[in-house]
């Protein structure tokens, strides 16, 4: 199927750069360990501006002021100026950061940045494909809180033809998503297991659902609230959750209905 393979290539990608990430952060914890403090995310626009510009310290202190200023203006629409300049080179000058001597560190970084870059810029491409291909499905998944285009594309794609699972326990084994058991053979009501089984991309997605739904769904969230008081750890909680997704978007896909939120009743 087209929409699979549209989201299993995107997915792929992601992991990549967000892989290449990570390597780019550990090269900058090792020359400007300083940097972080800059901005709310390395890898936000105006940060990213900076850094293809002046990867280490070295080159920010040597950095003319003004044009300094200007990446920040201009990548910033005008929300960093002067001040945040002064603020960096200060920085820079004083880092306790290794030295790039031979300019390795430097041309990691912006290599590491233009991949990023490249990368993200395909997903973006992929991504409008995927919306435009969805348009082509009868689907109520994205009325579901915590499941936009991308996750109903994934988990539509995955899933295939719902009439092949008789029930939603049938979709949770495939999924993956299983209930502990010990090693008499008896369920452990504290624990969801989480199998190799399946389709990882599907798992990954009514994973990533169920965190969203916690937050902005009520009747996830009155769920996750009891399973707190209980004394159920953040990650154990959303294993349970993800065990009612599952059953969410099964009820949704064999009635083709849209999700309606049920309310908690309040004692």
């Amino acid at each position: 199927m087209a929409l699979k393979e549209l989201c299993r290539n995107r997915a792929y990608l992601m992991d990549m750069a967000s892989d290449l990430k990570r390597k780019a952060v550990a090269i900058l914890d090792r020359v400007f360990p300083e940097y972080e403090t800059l901005f709310d995310s390395v890898f936000c626009k105006t940060s990213l501006a900076v850094l293809a510009k002046y990867p280490t310290p070295d080159k920010l202190s040597r950095a003319q002021f003004g044009k300094l200023t200007e990446v920040l203006q201009k990548s910033s629409n005008g929300r960093f100026g002067e001040w945040k300049a002064r603020e960096i080179k200060e920085l820079a000058h004083g880092s306790f950061g290794v030295a790039d001597y031979e300019g390795v560190y430097s041309t990691l970084i912006q290599l590491f940045l233009e991949q990023i870059h490249t990368l993200l810029e395909t997903c973006s491409s992929l991504e409008r494909q995927i919306n435009e291909l969805l348009l082509q499905f009868d689907t109520t998944l994205t009325t579901i809180p915590g499941v936009g285009t991308l996750l109903a594309a994934t988990i539509l794609s995955e899933i295939g033809d719902i009439s092949r699972f008789s029930s939603a326990d049938k979709l949770a084994a495939y999924i993956g998503v299983d209930p502990a058991v010990n090693q008499s053979g008896e369920f452990v009501g504290s624990h969801v297991h989480m199998s190799k089984r399946g389709s990882p991309y599907l798992r990954r997605a009514v994973w990533m659902a169920s965190m969203i739904a916690v937050q902005r769904d009520p009747m996830f969230k009155a769920y996750y609230e009891k399973k707190a008081s209980e004394g159920l750890r953040y990650m154990n909680i959303i294993g349970h959750a993800t065990k009612k997704m599952t059953a969410v978007i099964y009820a949704i896909m064999r009635d083709n209905k849209a999700y309606i939120p049920v309310m908690p009743v309040v004692a």
